[in-house]
């Protein structure tokens, strides 16, 4: 690889690092891009391992990057899953009230859709709600029909064919780690990559890329690992789409969910437990650096004393079959623990801001003659294509490509 000289070098094969790498090789078809992705396989971490539903853009503070990003993304991304045969069905959702009080912040919750764009919001009665989910149970719903589900790893891999076609000498290398960060060089487990500039779409690892291209930050990512339960396939019928709950305005999660996956699948999940490695999939994981660095940050005893009650509530869930089915029952009321089945699990990036408070936008940053996307939460995979034309604007000025 030393002998090569790349024009831009993205780091991180995940659907965001790789929505980058096809808009801006779209943009500038002769630009020589290379991918570097430590994993033996692309949508490896986060991207494989989300919910798999297309967002709407209900939640998001409007004229947020997230709100903005997330509605132009979704357009893209269904065009995209159109246009190259991407498992994909927008078949719309249910945010379920299960009470009064959370009957009335559907209000305040499709006003805020409305706001972003969304059209067709419509708060219905429990006679809708049973013709769209007819196991659910509750006093009123918020019907999104924007939403849907698609095979985000199958996004993620037709990128990187289009990038390929777009321009054959452009490379895409697994298996490569970038361990540290020098003047136009990356250097890494296969090498020494010279590229005149470089994007870093690191996910889980984003602040520490950061940190290795001398960048100040007030911020640390935070792993939260979400588990997920199955319906068995003789309970699958109990859920036909998306059902969700009223999300509580306190906390950065959207609660535990059912999902029907491309695949037929119904996914019930997930929960939110601090995890002991940035890539710990399994309760007992732990890794060493990872713990001390979250537990000797500031902003993670500020986010634990603020909120000890909710991850309390967490970590016994995620040891509790009974107490997960609990939660899940308050929606679908005749759900037994023969019916559901440990699923998997995935790590969400969670930026914490020194104050403890989480950091809720998107967060893209220029250092030198590189480009850090710092922070990508969910709608992140929705709003993927969008967010790659926002990093070509950015690099289109910073980089100059217009002169190359």
């Amino acid at each position: 690889m030393q002998s090569i000289k790349y024009d831009i070098a993205i780091v991180g094969g995940g659907i965001v690092g790789m929505s980058t790498a096809y808009k801006i090789q779209k943009k500038y078809p002769k630009l020589n891009l290379i991918i570097l992705e430590k994993e033996k396989e692309l949508a490896f971490h986060q991207t494989g391992r989300n919910s798999g539903v297309i967002h709407s853009g209900l939640y998001y503070t409007p004229g947020s990057y997230r709100a903005k990003n997330c509605v132009d993304g979704r357009v893209q991304l269904v065009e995209f899953a159109k246009k190259y045969d991407i498992k994909h069905d927008v078949c719309g959702k249910i945010v379920l009230a299960v009470n009064q009080k959370e009957s009335k912040q559907l209000i305040t919750l499709k006003q805020k859709g409305e706001k972003n764009g969304l059209t067709n919001l419509e708060i219905i009665d429990m006679k809708k709600v049973k013709e769209i989910e007819p196991y659910a149970e509750g006093v009123s719903a918020l019907f999104v029909p924007q939403s849907g589900i698609i095979d985000y790893k199958g996004v993620t891999n037709k990128l990187a064919e289009l990038i390929k076609e777009i321009n054959s000498e452009s490379r895409i290398e697994t298996n490569c780690e970038v361990l540290n960060i020098g003047n136009e060089k990356l250097f890494s487990t296969k090498g020494t990559i010279n590229a005149s500039h470089s994007i870093f779409c690191g996910g889980l690892f984003s602040d520490r890329l950061a940190i290795k291209d001398n960048l100040e930050l007030k911020m640390q990512i935070i792993g939260f690992r979400g588990d997920y339960y199955e319906l068995e396939d003789t309970s699958k019928y109990k859920v036909k789409n998306l059902i969700y709950p009223v999300p509580n305005p306190e906390f950065p999660f959207l609660g535990i969910h059912f999902t029907r996956m491309t695949d037929g699948s119904i996914e019930c999940g997930p929960n939110a437990v601090f995890t002991f490695k940035r890539e710990g999939y399994k309760k007992t994981d732990f890794n060493l650096k990872d713990s001390w660095d979250a537990l000797t940050f500031s902003g993670t005893w500020k986010l634990f004393i603020n909120h000890w009650k909710f991850g309390l509530n967490e970590y016994r869930r995620a040891f509790s079959k009974r107490l997960f089915l609990k939660e899940l029952k308050k929606m679908v009321p005749s759900l037994t623990m023969e019916e559901i089945k440990i699923g998997r699990s995935g790590v969400r990036a969670m930026a914490l801001g020194n104050d403890g408070k989480v950091i809720e936008d998107f967060m893209i940053v220029k250092n030198d003659k590189n480009i850090h996307i710092l922070n990508a939460p969910s709608p992140a995979a929705t709003a993927c294509l969008a967010i790659g034309d926002e990093i070509v604007e950015h690099a289109t000025k910073s980089f100059d490509l217009n002169n190359k």
